[in-house]
C-alpha cells in the first residue's frame, strides 16, 4: 500500500466561497492555495474560526471532502460538518468572502493499493465525506469500488447520489427506515462483504461503528483502514486532545495523536475498547 501525502502541509489565508445546507449538514467551499495540490483522501484541514480573533484561537480540524486544483478561483477545498457547537455554528454562518487561516492537508490519509483489488467503502452521515475522493482515486487505479452508507434518517444521510455515480454499487441504510434498508451499516456489512468478496475495506464512521467494521473485515479476511473520529480541536497535534491507543508494527502498545499519526489507522491496530473507554 502507498498513499501518505507528500510535500507537507501549507498554512495560508483562505477565503470562504460558499456555505450551504446539505440535508442536516453544512458544506463549506474555501479558496485555499497550495492545499488542493497536496491533498490525499483522508487528510484533514485546520480552519481558524472566529473572524479577527482566529489567529489567537485553536483551529478547528475538519475532514476534507474534495478538492479542485484549478479553476476560476485557483485551488479550492470543500469540507462537510455539523453545526453542533459554537465554532461550527460560527463557520456555518460565515458569509462568502470571509477570510480564514487554513492549514492542510494534515495527518495520515488512506493508503492506496498498489494493484487493482475489490474495495468496500463504509461511511456514516457527514463522517463519510472523505470516502468520495477516495473512491475516485481507487477507480483510477483500476479497483472495483462498492460503498455502504448509513445514517439515522434520510436528512442525515450524506453523498448517496455521489456514491451511485462513482462506485460499482451502493447500499444505503437508515436507522428509521426512511430510505434504503432499515438498520445500520453493520447490519448489512456481512452480506455485502460476502457478495462482492471485498479484499480491502475503508471506513469513515463513528468509532463504535469503525470497531465493528474492522472486526467484520477481519472475519471476512479483508484488510481494513479506519478513520478514527473525535472532536478535532486543532488538527495539528498541539492540543493533545485526540490521543488514540494503538498497537504498533512492533506489537508494542502505545498512544498516538489521532490528527497527526492518524486520522487513518489499520483497523486491527486500534485498541478499540480502550478508545471507547476514554471517550465515555
Amino acid at each position: 500500500m502507498s498513499g501518505v501525502s507528500s510535500g507537507g502541509p501549507v498554512s495560508t489565508s483562505g477565503r470562504v466561497l460558499s456555505v450551504r445546507r446539505v440535508g442536516s449538514h453544512h458544506q463549506l467551499a474555501l479558496v485555499a492555495p497550495g492545499v488542493a495540490e497536496r491533498f490525499r483522501p483522508g487528510a484533514l484541514l485546520a480552519v481558524g474560526v472566529g473572524g479577527p480573533l482566529s489567529e489567537r484561537c485553536v483551529p478547528l480540524g475538519l475532514p476534507i471532502y474534495r478538492v479542485r486544483v484549478s479553476g476560476t478561483y485557483g485551488g479550492t477545498v470543500e469540507t462537510v460538518f455539523d453545526a453542533d457547537g459554537p465554532a461550527t455554528r460560527w463557520l456555518a454562518e460565515a458569509p462568502a468572502g470571509t477570510t480564514l487561516r487554513v492549514t492542510g492537508p494534515l495527518g495520515r490519509p488512506y493508503a492506496l493499493p498498489k494493484d487493482p483489488v475489490t474495495c468496500l467503502l463504509v461511511g456514516e452521515s457527514a463522517a463519510a465525506a472523505p470516502l468520495f475522493a477516495l473512491a475516485e482515486r481507487l477507480r483510477e487505479r483500476g479497483c472495483v469500488v462498492h460503498m455502504v452508507l448509513g445514517a439515522a434518517t434520510d436528512a442525515d444521510l450524506f453523498g448517496a447520489l455521489d456514491a451511485r455515480r462513482s462506485t460499482r454499487g451502493v447500499t444505503v441504510t437508515t436507522r428509521d427506515g426512511s430510505v434504503g434498508t432499515a438498520g445500520t451499516v453493520l447490519d448489512v456489512l456481512p452480506d455485502v462483504l460476502d457478495r462482492i468478496d471485498a479484499e480491502v475495506v475503508y471506513a469513515a464512521t463513528s468509532n463504535v461503528t469503525a470497531h465493528g467494521v474492522a472486526r467484520l473485515a477481519e472475519e471476512h479476511g479483508a484488510w481494513s483502514q479506519t478513520a478514527v473520529g473525535f472532536p478535532l480541536t486543532c488538527g495539528t497535534g498541539l492540543c493533545q486532545g485526540c490521543m488514540v491507543p494503538v498497537v504498533g508494527e512492533d506489537a508494542v502498545a502505545r498512544t498516538v495523536r489521532g490528527c497527526v499519526d492518524g486520522p487513518v489507522f489499520r483497523g486491527d491496530r486500534v485498541r478499540w475498547d480502550e478508545l471507547a473507554g476514554q471517550r465515555a
